[in-house]
């Protein structure tokens, strides 16, 4: 009886070592997935709410780029502006060959109501939360990048290299296809604000506004009732969450 208790305890320990071992080394993304579900709230994602962004292109500065700095800091992505690197906010300059004025417009996921990107992606990986959050679901993402081909803002990147120092509540993944969360993992928290913005205000600018689109008094909707907006490619009929000031 002895030894055979004695087997058990070993066997114990060796099914804990094991397990450690595994948590460790085979299943990264499992644990990383883990840490990011820790924080999500007890509520899930609600259709009284649709979050959006406004972004006034008169008050985005040229030569600018705290709101593409922050989003690489917030989500872990390189900063590398190369065709294979990710990149989920970009600035481009627009000019206008009529009156040769040139402004400076932030170009991120849309997040549209009817976005192409879901309607597309033979996996469900390219999914719409309640609340209006387009997001890429990264174990059922194949990496067929139809979703890429898709989208009409060219907001999505594919992760062709391994990675390295992730933020445990952004989790990415070689071989998936990825795009502007609308730093999820901060709604999520309740912060209700995006890195993006958090940047721009920062630097003094306050060309980014993100709120509850559904909320009329919020201060997007506001904007939204009482100033003119424009949608990019709004004779697609995408009804986007992100809405320019003018442009």
């Amino acid at each position: 009886m002895k030894e055979a208790t004695n087997l058990n305890e070993e066997r114990r320990e060796l099914l804990k070592a094991g397990a450690l071992v595994a948590g460790s080394t085979l299943a990264p993304g499992v644990l990383l997935i883990g840490v990011a579900q820790a924080r999500a709230p007890e509520e899930p994602a609600s259709d009284r709410v649709r979050w959006g962004m406004v972004i006034d292109v008169n008050k985005c500065a040229d030569g600018c780029n705290a709101c593409v700095t922050a989003c690489n800091e917030e989500n872990g992505l390189s900063g590398a502006t190369g065709p294979q690197d990710a990149q989920w906010i970009r600035k481009l300059h627009i000019r206008n060959l009529s009156t040769g004025v040139e402004i400076s417009l932030p170009m991120l996921c849309q997040h549209c109501e009817h976005p192409p990107c879901v309607d597309v992606c033979p996996t469900g990986a390219s999914m719409k939360r309640a609340d209006g959050i387009v997001l890429v679901d990264r174990h059922t993402c194949i990496g067929c990048r139809y979703c890429m081909m898709a989208c009409p803002y060219k907001a999505r990147s594919f992760v062709h290299e391994p990675l390295t120092d992730q933020n445990p509540e952004v989790p990415r993944g070689k071989g998936c296809v990825e795009s502007c969360t609308f730093c999820v993992q901060k709604v999520d928290r309740g912060e209700n604000t995006t890195a993006c913005v958090e940047a721009c205000n920062a630097a003094g600018h306050k060309a980014m506004i993100f709120g509850d689109l559904k909320d009329p008094n919020s201060e997007i909707a506001q904007i939204l009732k009482h100033h003119k907006t424009t949608e990019v490619r709004a004779d697609l009929g995408l009804n986007t969450g992100v809405r320019y000031q003018g442009i």
